[in-house]
This record gives C-alpha cells, structure tokens and sequence, in this order.
C-alpha cells in the first residue's frame, strides 16, 4: 500500500464513520460499464463540496491492490449489483491529489519532474521485478509494469485543473500538457489505463489542454447526464436525513435546495446540509468553504447587460445564458455568457438546462451574492434596496398603504433602467427586491399559478402568527382594480389549505407620472373573499 499508488481505504472508513454518510456506492457500477471500453476517460467537474474528493476515496478503495475493501463494500448499495465483484480490489490505482501536491511542492517550476520522482519511488517499491530507468515518468511506468506483468491500472487525478485556476508560467503549464498527453493520448499505453477519472470544478479547457484530453466523456454542472445522482444529495437522500436527525426539511430545501440536474430533479449541497444536521440549524456555511470575491471579481468585468441580469437574479429572476462560448479558463472572458458560466460551474449559479437560463438557488448562495454586492461600487443602490425591502415588509404587515406604495416606487424607479420601466415583464424584478427580506419569514412564489391566472407574488408564511400574502402590481389601473383583479381571478386558491389570515395588496402606478398607490384588504382563511 502506497501514498498515490494503490493506496488504501482509511479515507473511505472515515467517511463511513461518520454522522451523516450517504451512500453513494453505485457510481461504480457506472465506472464499472464504462472500464476497459472506448468509455473509460471520464471527467467529473462540480463546484467544491459537492463530494467529488469523497467520490474519489470511495472509487480508489474499491479498485485499488493495495487493500482488502469488501468488508466496507459489503454493506453498501454497490455490494447488490451484477458489477460488484469485477473488479473489486483488482487492480493497480495511481490517485493524485494534484491541489495538495501542488501546494507542497518547494520548486513548483519543476513540479511535474517533482510529482513523478515522488511517483516513481513507489514504483520501484511496489514492482522490484520491474526495470524502470532513471528519468520515468508515471506514463512510462505504467507501460512498463503492463508489459512485464499484464497488470492493469486506474489512474485518478483529483483537482486535475488547479494549475489552470492558478494561472500558473506557461513553462509549468506546458510541463502539465506534456504529463497528461503522455498518458491519456499514448495509443500503447491506452490497454493498460482500465480506467481513468478526473475531477475538477472547471470543465476541460478548451483551448490548449482540449486536444490532449479530447477523449474524456464529461459530467459538469450544466450537463451531468447519468452521473447526475451521484455529487450533491437528492430530494429523497435529504428527506431521510431530516428525518433521522430532526431537521426541519421544508427549511432545508429553502437554504440548501435549488440545483437541478435533468433525470434527478432537485440536488441539494450536500456540505452544507451536513454542517446543518451538526448544528441542528439551518445558516450560510458556504462562506465556510468559499469566498464571495468569486463572485465579486467577475460581476465587476465591464461586459453589457451583467448588472442587469444580476439584479434580475437578485429579484429571483431567471436569465438567459448561453453555456457554450466559455472556453473553461480563468484569462478568456469575453462576454456575460462567460462570466455567468463560470459561475454556475463554481456553484454561485444554477442553471435550467431545459430553458438554457441560470439563477440563483437558494438562501445560502443569496446571502454569499448579497455579502459580494454589498463591496461591489456598482451595485450600492441594489443593495440598499435589499436592505431596505426589510421596512417594506413592515410596512405590508401593518398594512401601511401609503408607505408601502412609496417603497415601491422607489424600488421601481431604482432597480429599472428607464427602457424597461414600463416593460410588465420586469415587474417580477421590482417586486423580488422590494420583498427579498420576505425570504426571512416567508416561502416567496413568483407568478404563481391559481384560479384564473397568476398572481404576480404569493407568500406562505413559516414562523407562526404572521398572516399570507396575495399582491398584484398593475400598470395603468386604480389600485382598487388591482384588489378586485386578485378576487375575481381567486388568485388567493393556492392558500385554500393555510388556516391563517391573508392580507390582499392591489397596487397600481401611472406610467407618466410614475406614482404608485395601494389599498390592503385583510381575510380571515375561513371566509373567501366574495367577487366584486
């Protein structure tokens, strides 16, 4: 048993020790089908925390020679499948750490010589029956152990794309493409690598690495495709964890939910579900593992139309996004559609690959992008909107019309560039940050469906004695059309089930003047409101 080869199973032990551990074995039934068949490259990128490490502890332990795994294995969902024996602790696994090996490294000019001097003691440690000659490298090694022994290898490189976020010299960056050329696009080598699995949080660059690592199936936040159930926790996995550990779930989904991957449905972040079963609280843990500069450096990038779609976000609008241009670098930004991209493989943004649109996904991740905006020049105004959307929400409670109507006129006349003032589509955005603080006490439906339409924004309290709310924001109409509009149409029906009081806001606003007024009716759930 070696450091990188054939290492052993401590790491997937400690895992399965754990509080909370979801299993997630049947990946390698996955890898298994794709092994020893023109499939066996396969990059996986996900945001941090979303278990691609851990999926590496647990796919080096059931290959790797160097331990005894079934004892593990047996109690886990992979031990049932047709697969599970194939090639359980059957072959030879080389897994790097590339990040960790990086930052160790005391010469990182000559950090590939490094990583395979390092990799090459345990080569000669491991087969002393083979020859290897002095200046080897891994790709060098393997063809030999293969030639000598027939044996065959697993090769995973975790972080594999560190030296692209670094940026690093070119010079080091060459050495790089030279290191994965050699191994993965070597026609004599290919028979010995049954298997090959990169991680990473940027997909494979397009640009200078795609030629040598144009073989690879990939698996990305905006396209995971069979892999899909494998990093983040599913609806399901979530469920069962409340329920085992007391958390509220419909809290949990507010904070955590909101990534969905097609075939799978809605994906939890599965780091920040675990910090929440521990402190039996549902809070932002992400700044735990990430800094909101991510965010931050990008939105400053002078490319048209970004503020507009991030306050669109803000407002909890979905945006277009084109996904394709993004050549997965840190130095070829070239529009929006790069910077959003980015974001969503870095997990700041969720993506609809249905509608090809990205938005923000839940409470967590909203709080890291209000903590961005609010050191962001750009974004001063926006932010004390969202800052004062708190007095707001007062002001709707106590059924202040005339201060609620004079907030909205604010919100209207600041988020809105003047073209798009009057444009009914972006009355979702007025009304999203006029009520963001509404987040804190409230589940916030947007257009949501019910009787004879849609009302423009429906709120379902959860903290107790605090009523629901029905609003409708009209352009052109008196503010008593906007009230009688949410009765006629029972705009109200999705609340039919909520035994609480409702409170009704008609608003309306003079597309010359400018001026907003609003009446507020209040209804005890008992009694519908008649029409009229």
């Amino acid at each position: 048993m070696g450091i990188y080869l054939n290492p052993g199973n401590a790491n997937l032990r400690r895992g399965m020790n754990s509080p909370v551990y979801v299993d997630k074995s049947l990946l390698i039934a996955e890898l298994n089908s794709m092994a020893n068949t023109e499939r066996q490259y396969v990059c996986v990128s996900r945001a941090r925390r979303f278990g691609k490490t851990m999926a590496g502890s647990m796919i080096a332990a059931y290959y790797s020679k160097g331990c005894d795994s079934r004892p593990l294995f047996d109690q886990l969902q992979i031990s049932k499948h047709p697969s599970y024996e194939q090639y359980l602790n059957k072959l030879n696994v080389v897994k790097i750490d590339l990040n960790a090996m990086y930052g160790e490294c005391d010469d990182r000019q000559h950090f590939i010589r490094q990583l395979n001097e390092e990799l090459m003691l345990e080569f000669r440690e491991q087969f002393p029956n083979v020859t290897f000659l002095d200046g080897d490298g891994l790709s060098k090694a393997i063809r030999r152990v293969y030639a000598a022994t027939g044996e065959q290898f697993v090769v995973i490189i975790d972080e594999y794309d560190v030296l692209v976020r670094e940026q690093v010299a070119k010079s080091i960056f060459d050495d790089y493409l030279r290191f994965l050329n050699a191994l993965f696009k070597n026609a004599d080598l290919a028979p010995a690598i049954a298997l090959a699995y990169l991680t990473g949080i940027l997909p494979i660059v397009r640009d200078r690495v795609q030629s040598k690592l144009n073989l690879f199936e990939e698996y990305t936040m905006v396209s995971s495709g069979r892999l899909s159930s494998y990093f983040g926790f599913t609806a399901d996995e979530v469920k069962g964890l409340c329920a085992e550990h007391g958390l509220d779930y419909d809290e949990c989904c507010r904070w955590y939910d909101g990534y969905h991957f097609r075939g799978v449905g809605e994906m939890f972040n599965p780091n920040s579900v675990v910090y929440a079963i521990d402190e039996q609280r549902c809070d932002n843990y992400w700044s735990r593992t990430g800094s909101y500069d991510a965010v931050r450096d990008y939105i400053m990038l002078n490319f048209d139309g970004v503020k507009d779609a991030v306050v669109r976000m803000m407002g909890g609008e979905k945006v277009d996004v084109q996904v394709s241009s993004f050549r997965n670098t840190m130095d070829s930004f070239l529009d929006k559609n790069d910077v959003f991209t980015y974001l969503l493989h870095i997990g700041y943004l969720a993506y609809d690959d249905e509608a090809q649109q990205c938005y923000i996904p839940n409470e967590e991740v909203r709080q890291q992008w209000v903590h961005a905006l609010s050191v962001t020049d750009d974004y001063k105004e926006v932010v004390k909107l969202l800052e004062s959307s708190k007095e707001l929400l007062n002001s709707l409670l106590a059924k202040d019309e005339a201060a609620l109507a004079e907030a909205l006129e604010h919100v209207h006349s600041t988020a809105l560039a003047p073209k798009a003032y009057n444009n009914e589509a972006s009355f979702q955005t007025v009304l999203g940050l006029a009520f963001f603080y509404a987040n804190t006490k409230y589940t916030v439906y947007r257009e949501a469906p019910g009787g004879k339409g849609y009302a423009d924004l429906v709120l379902i309290p959860y903290l107790p004695n605090i009523p629901a709310v029905v609003v409708e924001l009209k352009k052109g109409h008196t503010a008593e059309g906007a009230l009688r509009q949410i009765k006629e149409r029972r705009y109200y029906e999705p609340l039919s089930r909520y035994e609480g009081n409702i409170l009704f806001a008609g608003v309306s606003y003079d597309p010359d003047t400018k001026q907003h007024t609003c009446r507020i009716e209040e209804w005890v759930q008992t009694i519908f409101p008649p029409v009229g």
